[in-house]
């Protein structure tokens, strides 16, 4: 049987023309989409698209397959529309609190699938640096939020209205300007070897990093520029500029705007965990929905790691 997710992939592609196309549309990257398409031939027994430099186009068993695709994928949205009105998904507002990070880099492609799922809800998307997202669910405020805590970091107490779901863990890594000594190599960097690096600090008005600047502290970097809100664009810029080094999440590193070098550390006991927070006893079918197609994208993704 056919991966529906694998059929609604192919008629993007047809419809868009490209894979690049069809990924932005989809909310994947290109070569997420290009895997999901190489199964669906797999499964075909069949080769369904011949790519070019002008884009893709369908083989004869591509069009065949995206016809009946296409009637496939209909009823099934007719099923899906039909069975969220009797879950009572057929309208009403899902509000949804997020941080920065989260909001620009994992939000989307959830927001995207919820809304294509269940087009008569509505979202409403607040932003909350952390932890004032757990504070909003236990208020009301919103439904549900994304929120993150570091490690070392001293315990916080969460109300027992709430309940946080890890959906993502990664390590801390150092970030440095392109070229610099300690961005050279690809083996860990003992955390010693920051002694005397100028650091851009974090701590002094965010609590949630404060247990790692006191780890790097007692490494014996030194800070030297201090970033007095937790906003990870102007620290990769800083670094960038020469004007220090840094210790981010992973992901920041990854999708920083401006070029950076890094490096992961050892130990790798440095790390951030995003959760999804919700209320413990009263949760609405829409935010049980987000929640599930939350943990659906994190696992395809590949990027669904929490340890505890």
């Amino acid at each position: 049987m056919y991966d529906p997710t694998r059929l609604a992939a192919l008629v993007a592609v047809a419809e868009a023309g490209s894979i690049t196309r069809a990924a932005e549309r989809l909310g994947y990257t290109p070569p997420a989409l290009s895997q999901q398409l190489a199964k669906l031939e797999r499964e075909a027994g069949a080769t369904l698209l011949v790519r070019s430099h002008r884009g893709t186009r369908l083989t004869g068993a591509g069009e065949l397959l995206v016809a009946r695709a296409r009637r496939v994928l209909d009823e099934m949205e007719r099923a899906r529309h039909e069975l969220a009105h009797l879950a009572g998904l057929s309208g009403g507002t899902l509000r949804v609190g997020t941080f920065q990070t989260a909001g620009i880099h994992l939000l989307p492609p959830v927001l995207s699938a919820f809304r294509r799922t269940y087009p008569d809800v509505e979202l409403a998307v607040a932003d909350y640096e952390p932890p004032a997202g757990v504070a909003a669910v236990a208020a009301g405020e919103v439904d549900l939020a994304l929120t993150h805590t570091y490690e070392p970091a001293a315990p916080v107490a969460v109300p027992s209205s709430v309940s946080l779901e890890p959906v993502l863990v990664e390590e801390l890594v150092l970030v440095t300007a392109p070229g610099h000594v300690l961005a050279g190599d690809s083996a860990r960097l003992p955390l010693g070897e920051l002694a005397g690096q100028p650091l851009i600090s974090m701590a002094p008005n965010h609590p949630p990093r404060q247990g790692v600047e006191a780890a790097l502290a007692r490494a014996g970097a030194t800070p030297a520029v201090l970033v007095e809100t937790p906003v990870y664009a102007l620290v990769c810029a800083l670094v960038s500029a020469g004007l220090g080094v840094a210790v981010v999440p992973e992901m920041v590193a990854r999708t920083a705007a401006t070029p950076v070098g890094t490096r992961l550390l050892e130990p790798g006991d440095l790390r951030r965990t995003i959760s999804v927070v919700h209320g413990t006893d009263e949760t609405s079918p829409a935010a049980d929905a987000f929640r599930a197609l939350l943990r659906g994208t994190f696992e395809r993704a590949g990027r669904h790691r929490p340890d505890n």
